[in-house]
This record gives structure tokens, sequence and C-alpha cells, in this order.
């Protein structure tokens, strides 16, 4: 249940990105990052194929070569450089789709066999000369990382992980027989040359509708990036819904409650991200932490049921609230209660 209110909540998070795109799923599209070294050896040979490639810019056919190879420093292709080059290959794939039904072996003995269908959706492959490069930096200082490690290092402490700089150590144990075997670490040269394979390649799984016409195709894939380059975002809301909205842990059981728990939680999200617009529109920038606790340690305490005293002080968020809203005066230290109503009054 708990999983299912999840899904819910994603979908109701996603559909803006989604929507008024076709797809073959039922109402549902989607557009996730795919691994290109996940890939059958199939897809991989198409992704490295150097043909079908086009400019993201303005669509024009495109070498993966010179893309790799052309005189970054030169004026005329610094563009270039901060162009990608994309290609589009059907990827079609058979998902499990939790049916069943009866076969038969061939002693006539029957059982249950999974039902398999076959999802439509295509791969859209870029390629970035700047993200090749980046990547590469990135790689050359755990090398060197790797090289100072070689020199002092020792096995009884070693061990490898597989996102760690340790990844490059390759281990040999050698030995004679009936003699202990000596361990011996050097670069693994062949694991290097393998994941700069995959420099500046970036792939993504959709099963939004791709035009075929070269112009049309560009302007899908233009589209469809767009909206994976939102899901920072996405990211950002359950990010805020765990941290400031407290989202989880969930203390229910019942789904209608669990439903209704995600429900405020998604409200709260609505209100606050609406509040943020509107920071930014009148040129407020702060941090969600800073505008949540604000807003929380907004109180007051009743004095003899005469005044209210606020338990905070003036900032510039609310200094920034009374400047777009029609509440002012909220940074006082005392409120009168027919004051203090009539700006609920105003709220609802």
């Amino acid at each position: 249940m708990l999983t299912e209110a999840l899904v819910l909540f994603f979908k109701i998070l996603h559909v803006a990105l989604v929507r008024d795109l076709t797809d073959s799923m039922g109402g549902r599209a989607f557009v996730v990052t795919q691994s290109i070294k996940k890939l059958s050896s199939v897809l991989q040979e198409a992704v490295f194929n150097d043909c079908d490639f086009r400019l993201l810019s303005n669509g024009d056919p495109a070498s993966l070569t010179e893309m790799k190879e052309f005189d970054k420093k030169a004026e005329q292709n610094r563009a270039l450089y901060l162009d990608k080059v994309y290609k589009v290959i059907p990827a079609d794939n058979l998902i499990d789709l939790g049916l069943y039904e009866e076969a038969s072996y061939k002693n006539g003995k029957k059982y249950q066999k999974k039902v398999k269908g076959t999802l439509k959706q295509s791969l859209i492959v870029t390629f970035s000369r700047k993200m090749m490069e980046y990547q590469r930096f990135i790689r050359n200082r755990q090398i060197e990382r790797v090289k100072k490690l070689l020199s002092n290092i020792d096995p009884e402490t070693y061990k490898k992980g597989p996102h760690d700089i340790t990844r490059f150590i390759k281990r040999q144990s050698l030995g004679k027989s009936g003699e202990t075997a000596t361990d011996q670490f050097y670069l693994d040269k062949d694991l290097i040359a393998e994941e700069e394979k995959y420099d500046g390649f970036y792939a993504i799984a959709t099963n939004i509708n791709i035009r075929d016409t070269p112009k049309s195709q560009r302007d899908d894939v233009e589209q469809i990036l767009a909206i994976r380059a939102q899901r920072y975002k996405i990211e950002d809301c359950f990010r805020l819904l765990k941290t400031n909205f407290s989202s989880r842990p969930v203390y229910h059981r019942k789904e209608p409650r669990i439903i209704a728990h995600f429900m405020v939680c998604y409200t709260a999200l609505l209100i606050f991200r609406l509040l943020q617009k509107k920071f930014d529109l009148a040129g407020y920038h702060f941090t969600p932490d800073d505008i949540v606790a604000t807003l929380q340690n907004m109180q007051v305490t009743d004095i003899d049921d005469y005044f209210y005293k606020a338990t905070y002080k003036g900032s510039r968020i609310l200094t920034a609230l009374n400047s777009i809203y029609p509440l002012s005066q909220l940074d006082h230290k005392y409120y009168m209660p027919k004051n203090l109503n009539k700006k609920f009054r105003n709220i609802l």
C-alpha cells in the first residue's frame, strides 16, 4: 500500500513534464536514463557505430570521429565544442507483464508460463566533446591518486570497490608450487581503456513517439532532453518532502490514511513552491530550509486574552513576505486579536 501511494505521488509530480506527449502505455509516458554499459551487444554496437549522428543545434549530419578530434581552441569550432550530437535507435524491449498462461511440456505435462509483452521504446544517444574531456579529467586525477597508493599499498588492508579509485588496481597472486603466493598490484590499463570508451556518451530510453524526418526528429529529441533535464526538480521535491515536510516515516497502515498523509505533504509542497515562485519573481532568493524555518517559528503567545506577543523576530524573509502579500506588518512584537483575526480572514 505504501509503495502504491508513492507511485501515485510520483505520477502527480511527473505529469506536468510529460503532458501533451503521445505514448504507448495507456496514457503514460516515460523518460528514463539508460546505462550504455548494460545494453545488449547489438545495441552497444549501434551506439558506437559512427553513423546517423546529427548535431543537436541544427540537425545537420555529424561524425563522431570528427567530434572527438577537432581543434577546440580554434574560434570557428567554439560553438561545435559546446554542441552535442545525437542519434535515435529503436530499442523495443520484452518486459514481464506479471501474468501467466498455461503451457505444456513435450510429455504433455502442464505448467504456468510467464507472459511477456513488447515495450515499444526508442534509445536517444548523445555525445558531448566537453563532457568527454570532463570525465577524462576526473579519471586522470583518480589515476594519479592510484599511482600514489600503489607506491605504498598494504595487501592486508586492500579492498577493491566498484566505484572507488581502487577499481583501477589489479591484484595478481604469484607463487611456485608448494610455496606461499605473493601479491602484486599494478594499474589496470585495460579497465581504464574500457571506461574511456563510454566517455561523453549519454543515453535515454523513452516510449514517446519520435518522428522520422530530420527536423521533426530534432524537435522531438530536444523536447525529450528538456524533460529529462527537469528530473533534478523532482528529486529536489522528494528531498523537501522527506526533510522539511515529514513525509517519512509513515505511521499509518490503512491505505486511505497513507494516501491522505502524502496528499497533505503534497499540498504543503505545492504551497511552498508557489511561495518560492513569488519570492523569485519579486527578486528575493532564500534557501528552502530558511523559508520553512521562518514559517514554522512564526508563533504568537496569548497574553491574558488581551493581546498576542510574537515569539519570533523580524528577518529578511518576513520583510519579503510583507512586500509580496497583502499581509503587512507581520514583524510586529505585539498584535491585537482583532487585527490578527483580520489577517487570517484575508488569507482564507
